[in-house]
């Protein structure tokens, strides 16, 4: 089972509280499973269950008209919460919609002729690619959607992401397709960039692929606000975790070094744990980064790449989010029962002396079961998204407190994931996605007094 000493080695670093404590055992005795805000309430509506004070809200579903005239599109999956400049209360929720070309025909009809010089790819009739994102400018005291639009569109499987501190979303599309390979009867570019979204943007924008930023399965993406390093995750078996330098803090497009983490000693390092414990939880190791080449990567080989130079191997890496000067991501079938690690990252001010270690691993689906994205509450606890299809048919927010202990902070009754958890920028409402059928949900409650 999940261990509630790896659980706090977890939380305390999410949180930014007491990171001294980190790597070191705990007395589990005393570490209990927590009530956290107490027993979920059965939702009337039977679509998601959460504890007492806490209520939800839909505030876009598939097929709702847009402000633009379009439709909103399904499979609503990573999503970013940023301000709008100028306004005390208005945010700007930009969401991926991960759609691939042979989703077209399930889609609104809006959405099946939607043809644009702006988009980044099209059918031969002109119609745009469906993958992208659509923006929501929501207005927090009313609790009204003001403008709901597309603001990119021509991608493809635009999975996850994440908010950049000048302001941005970065959505990236898990899909190495071309002209020339699988599915090259449809799509007529390369795909497995990444795209930036501003929040000011108030309608379709021009999609941009930034190139250097490495063409590969993409996830997700957070952002050193420090620095301008963009840490990157891929959706790969055998995947590598990834840093981009830039040539210029907040401006991508000037390019820049893709890197990959190599466990300093430990050429080749396997994380995943599938055959063996190589990496024990607590445990932390040194690393360093290793320089790409080309990383618009044709063949698809970023990652034999980094291999062959000694990085160390990820299994399916997905969610990830920036803390207090560290950064975590969940690798979902991680671990010797292959139910899912999360990893911590604590990047040097020398650049020199990173370093990483497990602090999660599931060996019970019931306490924690391939876990996604994942944000952290006002009140410093971690809630990680679940995205499992197998036996056990509820996905749920899990929740984790600062003392290590866990709880489950909601029930998804549809057989469905959620995504795209994100706070408000004063921490008062949570927005979250059910995938599919898409909606998109605000919750608010106390989420200061669990």
């Amino acid at each position: 089972m999940i261990t509630r000493r790896q659980f706090l080695v977890g939380s305390l670093a999410f949180g930014g509280l007491a990171s001294s404590a980190l790597g070191k055992k705990m007395n589990l005795a005393s570490m209990p499973i927590s009530e956290g805000y107490g027993a979920l309430v059965t939702d009337p509506q039977k679509l998601l269950d959460l504890p007492k004070g806490f209520s939800y809200k839909v505030i876009s579903r598939l097929g709702n008209a847009m402000s633009d005239g379009m439709h909103v599109p399904d499979r609503a999956d990573g999503m970013g919460c940023l301000p709008v400049e100028g306004s005390t209360d208005k945010v700007a929720l930009v969401r991926n919609h991960e759609l691939h070309p042979k989703h077209l025909s399930a889609q609104p009809e809006s959405i099946q002729k939607h043809a644009s010089t702006l988009a980044y790819d099209n059918y031969a009739n002109g119609v745009a690619l469906p993958g992208g994102t659509t923006t929501m400018v929501y207005n927090l005291n009313t609790q009204k959607v003001e403008r709901e639009f597309i603001s990119l569109v021509g991608t493809v499987r635009n999975c996850s992401g994440g908010i950049t501190p000048w302001g941005t979303w970065l959505t990236c599309e898990e899909s190495v397709d071309r002209p020339h390979g699988p599915n090259g009867d449809v799509v007529n570019k390369d795909h497995g960039y990444i795209f930036e979204v501003p929040a000011s943007a108030d309608s379709l924008i021009e999609a941009k692929p930034l190139k250097a930023m490495g063409r590969f399965n993409h996830e997700a993406a957070c952002v050193d606000p420090k620095t301008g390093i963009v840490y990157l995750t891929e959706d790969r078996g055998d995947s590598l975790l990834y840093r981009f330098v830039p040539k210029e803090y907040g401006n991508l497009a000037a390019g820049g070094q893709l890197e990959a983490l190599v466990v300093k000693d430990k050429t080749q390092f396997d994380t995943r744990n599938w055959n063996g414990n190589a990496m024990p939880v607590a445990t932390w190791f040194d690393v360093e980064w290793v320089a790409l080449e080309n990383p618009e990567s044709p063949n698809d080989d970023l990652r034999v790449q980094g291999y062959d130079k000694g990085a160390a191997l990820f299994a399916r890496g997905e969610g990830i989010h920036w803390g207090e000067d560290e950064l975590y991501f969940c690798c979902t079938n991680g671990g010797s029962k292959q139910l899912g690690q999360i990893m911590q990252l604590l990047p040097s001010k020398d650049g020199d002396s990173d370093k990483l270690q497990l602090f999660l691993e599931s060996e019970d689906k019931n306490l924690y079961n391939f876990g996604d994205n994942l944000t952290v509450c006002p009140n410093g606890h971690l809630l990680v998204c679940e995205d499992q299809y197998t036996d056990i048919v509820d996905n749920h927010l899990r929740g984790v407190t600062p003392a290590g202990e866990v709880y489950n902070f909601a029930r998804l009754h549809a057989q469905t994931e959620l995504a795209g958890a994100c706070f408000s920028p004063d921490g008062e409402i949570l927005f979250v996605n059910v995938y599919s059928p898409a909606q998109t949900l605000a919750i608010r409650g106390p989420w200061r007094k669990a």
